[in-house]
């Protein structure tokens, strides 16, 4: 890592701390001029159980003497809190007899939108496939903040493509705070390297997040997976748009309230 993404010098984020703000989350770019969200991959089991819960299978494995209690500040999280099955942080396909879920193919079973008028792609989407916040037990819901792996290499292939200079396009990479354990607001996580090289960014010991942001050099295109959504906003020339949106594998949208 440090030496194919050694640390970028002072001031390489003063251009988006102009535009998106602090960057805690990450900075989120505007259109530029076109941009699309691309959405972080759920999986379902081939024969998981549709009737049950996340909560409801640890609370009946907490009364039964199977599961550990949660203590908290002297709170038992368990009796008051929802395990809603979700995540942060990096994620990957969890085996055999699990597939990929589209998050159109769950709207289309629920009738929820794939992500509601107003709204970011987060927990709040689908609350019909739910049960008091819970998710099903044979589904994996996307984690927060962090590309999956598989999205992630895709994604590096589509902007490699997209660059004048392939895979020589110089970049940058920017870890938020908020994945590095929030031990430092001071000093800006950058690294600065090639974007052939980008693959390796994700198994990043000390962050496990794939980078809060990843921009080239030229900043002909900038991407941002804030560390509280479920997607990445890609923000470049239409051509990359029309490609993450057409794209067979990645899953990918519009939202013009986003934009």
């Amino acid at each position: 890592m440090s030496s194919m993404w050694p640390l970028a010098p002072a001031g390489v984020t003063d251009r988006l701390l102009e535009r998106c703000g602090d960057g805690v989350t990450g900075f989120m770019p505007p259109a530029m001029p076109d941009a699309a969200w691309v959405l972080n991959a759920m999986y379902e089991h081939e024969h998981g159980p549709a009737d049950i819960s996340y909560h409801e299978y640890h609370q009946t494995r907490s009364a039964d003497g199977g599961g550990q209690r949660h203590v908290l500040a002297g709170i038992d999280v368990d009796a008051v809190g929802i395990a809603t099955g979700g995540g942060v942080g990096r994620a990957e396909h969890p085996g055999p007899g699990w597939r990929r879920l589209r998050w159109a193919e769950l709207a289309e079973r629920t009738g929820d939108p794939v992500v509601a008028d107003g709204l970011m792609p987060s927990y709040r989407c689908f609350p019909s496939a739910k049960t008091e916040g819970s998710w099903p037990l044979g589904v994996t819901p996307p984690t927060e903040g962090s590309l999956d792996r598989e999205t992630w290499n895709r994604l590096i292939a589509i902007l490699t493509q997209y660059s004048p200079a392939g895979p020589n396009t110089r970049c940058l990479a920017y870890y938020s705070p908020l994945t590095l354990g929030a031990v430092d607001y001071d000093n800006l996580h950058v690294r600065a390297g090639r974007l052939g090289d980008a693959e390796i960014l994700y198994g990043r010991s000390e962050a496990d997040f794939s980078p809060s942001n990843l921009w080239a050099d030229d900043r002909s295109w900038v991407l941002c997976t804030d560390y509280d959504l479920w997607a990445t906003k890609i923000a470049g020339p239409p051509a990359l748009i029309n490609a993450l949106l057409n794209d067979c594998e990645i899953e990918a949208v519009r939202l013009p309230w986003a934009h």
